[in-house]
């Protein structure tokens, strides 16, 4: 079976207990629209071309089970202590865990993935950060639900994967007002653009707010899921007028 390519950060890749990656668009079987790695369960792609790509990216880490939420742009962190059926998928944005052998999978397409591993115990995590859920807190309920299984924030590294970055990501000045109203700093998020828009970082503005959990480290791969054909962006088939689009896979599992 043909392992697709990821992108791996070298502070997840030095704890030999884990494996992880942040996987684009190839490596899969999916066609049209869906070329080729699309891991998402909830788009109109072919369930068995959804099912086998997949199995392919749980392989790639070496998995034995992998498992994604129904991700509503919220803050409900899910525990997982065993594997589920794509059809029985819980509402959640955020998921962790300390089974062995369990792939946690966040899909994404523009938003922001963060991958969690404790350093010290076998006890990881994963969030799917877009603007709510990041306004909202995802992150830092992710890092409380793996305390709760036992960890301490120092000891917990966080990686930020493939999203939309600040040169892509516009907005209006609507959207900045929320963010300025939660708090009055959050305006170096933001640089004018034409007219009224505004560019937006996203994963700064994430990793700012890790950093004040007391978070162990924070990494980040900047690579643009908007720029290029190497990532599904929603905002980019928005653009083109497309119907429907795929997710990238971010994963994070313990060894077993």
């Amino acid at each position: 079976m043909t392992r697709p390519p990821s992108i791996t950060v070298n502070e997840l890749n030095a704890l030999p207990a884990i494996s992880h990656g942040f996987f684009g668009r190839a490596g899969g079987i999916s066609t049209g629209l869906y070329k080729s790695l699309n891991a998402a369960p909830q788009s109109h792609d072919a369930v068995e071309s959804v099912r086998e790509n997949r199995q392919r990216v749980a392989d790639a880490i070496g998995a034995v089970a992998m498992v994604s939420a129904n991700q509503v742009h919220g803050t409900n962190v899910v525990t997982v202590v065993a594997p589920w059926t794509e059809d029985h998928q819980p509402n959640g944005d955020g998921l962790v865990t300390d089974q062995p052998g369990i792939a946690l999978c966040i899909l994404t397409a523009d938003c922001v993935p963060v991958l969690f591993a404790d350093e010290t115990k076998p006890i990881v995590g994963a969030a799917h950060a877009g603007w709510k859920g990041a306004l909202g807190g995802v992150c830092e309920a992710t890092l409380a639900a793996m305390v709760a299984l036992g960890s301490r924030p120092e000891d917990i590294i966080a990686a930020t994967g493939p999203s939309i970055q600040h040169e892509s990501y516009e907005v209006g000045p609507e959207f900045a007002a929320r963010f300025l109203a939660d708090d009055p700093e959050n305006d170096m998020y933001f640089r004018p653009g034409k007219a009224d828009r505004l560019h937006f970082d996203l994963t700064r503005y994430i990793h700012r707010r890790l950093r004040r959990t007391g978070i162990g480290h924070v990494a980040r791969i900047y690579h643009d899921t908007f720029s290029g054909e190497m990532y599904f962006s929603n905002r980019r088939r928005t653009h083109h007028g497309e119907p429907d689009y795929g997710r990238n896979a971010s994963v994070i599992t313990i060894n077993q």
